[in-house]
């Protein structure tokens, strides 16, 4: 009876191995770019319906009424230094400085947080003066775009510390890494969405 294994039965080698993990890997990646591509249509979508809806305040308050500049500059200097200082922890990452890495990445949740307490603290108090979502078309349209954002930013905060368990649990490897690139790329199309909103709603709302 012959010894030889059946290739079937042969023990899977390195660069089996290896190739398996990247086909994964190029698999995983293009998977999430699909998904970007699809959240980006979806805030299409939600322009349209403002720059539809921008104008029915049905007798309630207008932008001019509501939206202060004051308020709305401190909102995107806190997203977008974020933003640029995730790039940061993700550099420091990739020189094998976990001190900068993980010192830029708790100043990206800083922020982000802020921002997202800010932009609460605005709904609540919009809604407190009578203009809720149920008001008019303008305010419809304005609460599904912001909040839905601001949804983003919230999620993109949990993943932050998602992504500082996997470092604290695995360390920067590589798997880990691949991960962060793709936080980073998230909160980058978080911070680009962000600078519509703000020359599309804020802006023009603002210089009425």
């Amino acid at each position: 009876m012959s010894s030889a294994m059946t290739p079937e039965a042969q023990p899977i080698t390195a660069p089996h191995t290896s190739a398996h993990l990247e086909d994964r890997a190029r698999t995983e990646q293009m998977g999430y770019w699909l998904y970007l591509m699809s959240d980006a249509i979806l805030f299409v979508a939600l322009f349209a319906t403002y720059a539809v809806l921008h104008a029915n305040s049905a007798g309630g308050p207008e932008a001019s009424d509501i939206f202060e500049f004051s308020r709305t500059a401190l909102n995107s200097a806190l997203l977008l230094t974020s933003t640029l200082v995730l790039g940061f922890s993700g550099i420091g990452f990739a020189k094998g400085n976990k001190g900068a890495g993980f010192g830029w990445l708790a100043a990206a949740f800083a922020l982000g947080a802020l921002f997202v307490g800010l932009e609460v603290q605005e709904f609540a108090a919009l809604v407190a003066q009578g203009a809720s979502p149920q008001t008019s078309g303008f305010l419809s349209a304005y609460f599904a775009l912001v909040a839905t954002h601001g949804l983003h930013v919230t999620v993109g905060l949990i993943w932050m510390l998602t992504y500082v368990a996997l470092l604290l649990y695995e360390g920067p490897t590589r798997r880990v890494l691949a991960n962060g690139n793709r936080l980073a790329a998230f909160w980058h199309m978080i911070g680009i969405v962000w600078i519509g909103i703000y020359s599309v709603v804020y802006l023009p709302g603002i210089l009425q």
